[in-house]
């Protein structure tokens, strides 16, 4: 059987959903405060340069996979307008369905539907924009996930991935000590769960970095690549435009 990591751990292909799945089942209720919390409110300020990066028009396609809590969604509704349409999408039902609610109670309503984006349930050439944040790292075969995407944007369409990266040398002490001993305490004070988020810790270590995803975005068939680092690199926004 193929192995793969779960944080640090090493285990089979086959077990790696069902783990990541209980993770952020875990998670699910505090995710939003604790992402507070976790970046010091930093996360708004990256998932709005994102929205700037991704310039949607009116009548546009949009793809939000791992959407998760639809911070991203809720972002890109009102910019496609009627004429266009945001589909929000995860494969945690849980997560899926915090962020359904946060979109309805702010009187947004689009389709939200769980999926694997190993296996994407959209014909071929169907989105303008694919976007997918802090979620690439937790798929078990990135490369199957990157050829799903580009598969179903239209030629000339555009992926954005947000997604934690490796830090600036000066910053990694610092930021290793963060990760691992101040980050579980929070997640066991607010969330009652120091496990869940030193996995989280962990994943992102074994993520590619810049350089690596961007490769990868290639062989996937993008025909331009480029990436963003922003804070230092503790988080990257690579972006792929589809030939």
């Amino acid at each position: 059987m193929s192995s793969t990591h779960f944080g640090f751990q090493s285990v089979d292909e086959q077990e790696k959903a069902g783990r990541v799945r209980s993770v952020f089942d875990s998670v699910a209720p505090k995710y939003d405060v604790m992402n507070d919390l976790m970046s010091m409110g930093l996360h708004r300020a990256w998932k709005a340069y994102t929205v700037l990066v991704a310039n949607v028009k009116d009548g546009q396609y949009v793809l939000d996979i791992a959407g998760g809590t639809g911070d991203l969604a809720m972002a890109f509704a009102p910019k496609v307008g009627v004429n266009g349409k945001v589909v929000h999408t995860d494969i945690n039902e849980a997560m899926l369905r915090e962020g359904r609610n946060r979109l309805l109670d702010a009187g947004i309503s689009v389709p939200t539907l769980v999926c694997d984006a190993e296996h994407l349930p959209f014909p071929d050439a169907h989105f303008d924009l694919v976007t997918v944040a802090f979620g690439l790292r937790n798929m078990t075969h990135k490369d199957a996930a990157l050829l799903e995407m580009n598969r179903v944007l239209k030629p000339g369409g555009k992926l954005l991935v947000l997604e934690f990266s490796k830090v600036a040398k000066p910053l990694t002490k610092i930021y290793d000590w963060y990760s691992f001993k101040v980050l579980p305490k929070i997640g066991k004070l607010v969330a009652n769960d120091d496990s869940s988020y030193r996995y989280l810790a962990e994943s992102i270590r074994m993520h590619p970095d810049q350089d690596e995803l961007k490769a990868m975005m290639l062989k996937g068939g993008f025909g331009h690549v480029d990436y963003h680092n922003m804070s230092g690199g503790i988080v990257a926004l690579h972006v792929g435009i589809k030939c």
